[in-house]
């Protein structure tokens, strides 16, 4: 991208129809203009696929230095146009999948190609004719006239016909015509960044959320004590009414709070004071319940003994402690709960008995962390880019689960705004904060706020949950852009006040920071 004189963005933000003071506070807040960029710390666990396209692999991979337009030819030396995007697959040749559903044009050998497929495809959003090409397989997995789904593996990559080595040529094609498939992809909220992805099948009667992801409760592991000797029991009809009240509240499944009660009384059946001091029927020591203990019967008091307010507390618990945070936070807020193993699997182990469950958060894990307030902020350039995007699709559609490329969730928005300058933020508002904190940004006083920085609270995920996020625009007038819900889809909102409502407010600054995404050999 070419840079441009910091007296020249205010008149260019207004013709983009951004305000004057933010105009002036991106021409301010993020100079200088060349500050070092930093890399993205990246998050572990796998990123899921929540809409109509993906990546055409599973695994991790680089993306290739031949893009799309004109380059030089490794094999003939001379300036070509290049019609796709060359990607490698890591560590090594992998297989390649189908970026979305459709049926095989064709399956074979063509020229410099090598071995190609061609699948055609609908455009969700536009009813276009698309196709996606795949060329310089090694072989081929599917025949023409065959349907596929998104992620169904078409072959595998290769170096056949006009090639130097072990790659895949990827290609989008629009009425016949080959378009550059990075900003097609991006569109469509399957980002080329090289991270490995999977698809995620929502389990019956789960709702779409926030991210449209979720991750089920993991299986119990060894050692295991207490389920080795009692099976799980019956749970009496007015306890299980308790564990599904705080199982709403708090969005996490019912079959979790079963796990502990039955671990440690047996619903109720063993509710006396323990050895240790543990009282109720989900056995809280009163100095724990001093903070954890919340009014789960609505009469204003949290009671130790009382059962709706000790399986409130319990979910309450588990919440703080971050079970949504992928299957290694279920455990470890399980861990937290008792510090023992055995403790653990026993729990999951009659979870699963009950029937298990969905957790509604991302598998994508990051560490803990508080941020790094030594980054540079991002620069003018790359700031005016976000919000220019994000301020262009004011007027789309929300949608949960929705990646665009004109209905979006609260947070595909702002993962795709980020995207547009080279950051590859995960894909639910909790993990987007966590990712910021593991190092990749920093939070300030709200009365410090810049534009573009991220705003996060709690919303239908429950009190101890991130459940949205939205960009500042104008923190003069304490103003958004963001894709705020089904009525009023993205648009220009406000957090005023909002940290005096929620029980989380916090706001983050994204650093200067990139995914440098490895360039590899065609």
């Amino acid at each position: 991208m070419k840079k441009i004189a910091l007296f020249l963005i205010p008149a260019l933000l207004l013709m983009l129809g951004l305000p004057v003071a933010v105009a002036l506070l991106v021409m301010t807040v993020s100079a200088p203009a060349a500050a070092q960029e930093l890399r993205t710390i990246a998050c572990g666990g796998v990123t899921p696929v929540t809409g109509a396209w993906r990546p055409p692999f599973a695994q991790a991979y680089t993306v290739g230095q031949r893009g799309f337009g004109r380059e030089f030819h490794p094999i003939y030396h001379q300036w070509r146009l290049h019609t796709g995007q060359d990607l490698v697959s890591q560590p090594g040749p992998g297989p390649v999948v189908a970026i979305g559903a459709g049926r095989i044009t064709f399956a074979g050998a063509e020229g410099g190609y090598g071995n190609v497929v061609d699948v055609a495809h609908v455009d969700d959003t536009t009813g276009a004719a698309v196709v996606s090409r795949y060329a310089h397989l090694a072989s081929l997995s599917v025949s023409t006239g065959a349907t596929v789904v998104g992620g169904q593996q078409l072959g595998v990559e290769g170096s056949t016909g006009t090639s130097t080595g072990d790659h895949l040529h990827f290609e989008i094609r629009l009425g016949g015509t080959p378009t550059d498939p990075v900003p097609w992809m991006l569109a469509h909220g399957a980002p080329l960044n090289g991270q490995a992805v999977a698809s995620w099948t929502r389990p019956p009667g789960v709702p779409v959320n926030e991210g449209g992801v979720g991750f089920p409760l993991p299986p119990p592991g060894t050692p295991r004590q207490a389920s080795l000797r009692h099976p799980a029991q019956p749970i009496p009809t007015q306890v299980k009414a308790v564990y599904l009240a705080a199982a709403a509240r708090y969005k996490i499944p019912w079959t979790l709070l079963a796990g502990i009660g039955m671990e440690e009384t047996a619903h109720g059946r063993n509710d006396g004071t323990s050895s240790a001091g543990a009282q109720g029927l989900m056995q809280f020591l009163p100095a724990t319940w001093v903070t954890m203990g919340v009014d789960g019967d609505g009469d204003g008091r949290a009671d130790i003994t009382n059962d709706a307010d000790s399986a409130m507390s319990a979910a309450n618990y588990l919440t703080k402690s971050g079970v949504t945070k992928g299957p290694a936070g279920v455990r470890a807020a399980i861990f937290a709960y008792n510090h023992a193993d055995w403790y653990v699997n026993d729990v999951l182990y009659y979870a699963a008995a009950y029937g298990s469950g969905t957790v509604l958060g991302s598998s994508t894990e990051c560490g803990p962390g508080q941020g790094n307030p030594a980054l540079p902020p991002l620069t003018s350039d790359r700031l005016r880019v976000a919000l220019t995007w994000a301020t262009s699709h004011v007027g789309d559609r929300y949608v949960m689960g929705a990646t665009g490329p004109h209905a979006w969730d609260c947070s595909s928005f702002t993962q795709t705004a980020y995207a547009q300058i080279g950051i590859s933020t995960p894909r639910t508002a909790q993990a987007q904060r966590d990712w910021l904190a593991a190092g990749n940004g920093f939070r300030v006083d709200p009365r410090q706020a810049r534009p573009g920085d991220l705003i996060f609270y709690d919303s239908y995920l429950g009190p101890n949950t991130i459940g949205h996020v939205a960009m500042v625009l104008d923190p003069s007038k304490q103003t958004t852009v963001e894709a705020m819900d089904g009525r009023h889809g993205v648009t220009y909102g406000s957090y005023a006040c909002k940290a005096t409502v929620k029980h989380i407010f916090q706001i983050w600054r994204v650093g200067n920071v990139s995914d440098q995404p490895s360039r590899a050999a065609p």
